[in-house]
Parts: C-alpha cells; sequence; structure tokens
C-alpha cells in the first residue's frame, strides 16, 4: 500500500466544543500539520471553533489544502470557518456525511462527541459492507478511545461482529504517526460484503 495514499484526500473527524482540554487543541493543530506536511488534501466538518478549528488553522497555515462541507443550519453554532481552501454548505447532516466520504482516502478521528462517534460509526458500518475501503484512523489522545475500543473488542467476542472487523479501524496515539500508519495499513478485501454478517463458517475461517 506504501504510496497509494500520497497526495490523497483525507476525511478528518473531530469535536467542535470548545470547552475542552488545551491538550485535545495541541494535538488537533499537530495533525492538520501533519496531514499537510505529508500531503494530504484534507476534508472536514467545516467549522471554526474547537478540535475542527485548531486542525483546519494548523493544516491551513502549513499549506496544505482543506476543504469544508457544512450543513446550512450549523453555520452560525459552529461558525463555518472563513479561509478554507473551499466551503460547501449543504442541507442536511446526512448529505453532509455522505459528501465528505466522497473520493476519500482514509478517515482520521481525533477525540470528539456524539456527533464524531456516529459519524466515524457510519465509516466503519459502510466498510464493513464493502461500500468503503479506507483505513480509519482514531487518534487516542490521553486513552480517550480505549473505552470504546474495548466496547467493540467486546462486540465481537458476543459475536455481534467477527473477528475480521477487528481490522476495521486502527489507533495510534500521537498524531505525527497518522501518515505512516495510512501508508502501511492493509487495503480492506473487496470481498467484504461476503463476510459482513456473522455465522459459523466465516468467522471461524478467519479466526
Amino acid at each position: 500500500m506504501s504510496g497509494e495514499l500520497s497526495n490523497k484526500r483525507v476525511t478528518v473527524y473531530a469535536a467542535s466544543s470548545h470547552a475542552l482540554s488545551p491538550n485535545y487543541f495541541d494535538v488537533a493543530a499537530r495533525l492538520g500539520r501533519s496531514l499537510a506536511s505529508a500531503g494530504h488534501p484534507i476534508v472536514y466538518g467545516g467549522g471554526g471553533t474547537g478540535l475542527m478549528g485548531a486542525m483546519a488553522d494548523a493544516a491551513l497555515d502549513a499549506g496544505g489544502e482543506v476543504h469544508g462541507v457544512i450543513p446550512e443550519f450549523l453555520t452560525t453554532l459552529e461558525k463555518g470557518h472563513q479561509r478554507l481552501t473551499s466551503m460547501e454548505v449543504v442541507p442536511s447532516m446526512r448529505i453532509r456525511k455522505e459528501k465528505m466520504l466522497i473520493d476519500s482516502a482514509a478517515v482520521v478521528t481525533l477525540p470528539g462527541g456524539c456527533g464524531t462517534f456516529e459519524e466515524v460509526f457510519e465509516a466503519m458500518t459502510l466498510k464493513r459492507l464493502g461500500q468503503y475501503f479506507g483505513p480509519i484512523l482514531l487518534v487516542n489522545t490521553a486513552g480517550y478511545y480505549d473505552k470504546l475500543i474495548e466496547f467493540l473488542q467486546h462486540s465481537v467476542r458476543e459475536r455481534f461482529m467477527g473477528q475480521a472487523h477487528l481490522d476495521l479501524w486502527h489507533t495510534v496515539d500521537e498524531p505525527e504517526d497518522v501518515p505512516g500508519a495510512l501508508r502501511t495499513i492493509e487495503p480492506w478485501s473487496a470481498d467484504a460484503l461476503s463476510f459482513a454478517s456473522v455465522d459459523e463458517g466465516n468467522d471461524r475461517a478467519r479466526d
């Protein structure tokens, strides 16, 4: 997979909250710089506040290309970023999520709340069903996603997902590790739909 993701667009999911520890803002900015330095155009939710804004500002300041997609009703709440490479205003959250994955080579998820969870879970679901094939990375700042990862592993143990689905996502501890991880993660199977459901045969074949 080395080289395949060079200069390919990366989708970033992140919180819009500004009431967070400075550590989270630092990590968001470092991610923006890392992706820009690696030559990855970024598409994200278009907000100018919270981790979204910190990530976008740092990427732009590093010479990166940053594209926003924001629903019209959120342009005031999330304060749509004013200096992006491009901004697309769409009618709904559903269309926003769809647009953010079009031509996306990978998904990177910073810490966030229920909106961020929804976005990354939709990407995982599409990947499980063979509708999205890029790497999905969680930036696990200060162990933020530890309990989510434990829960996903629990879901596999209880056979709501198969062993193969443990590779739907990967984690990194530091944002600087993201470009390298994107280069080395193995491609997702084009035959994903054949093992999307869990049954005795296909799950044992992958144990």
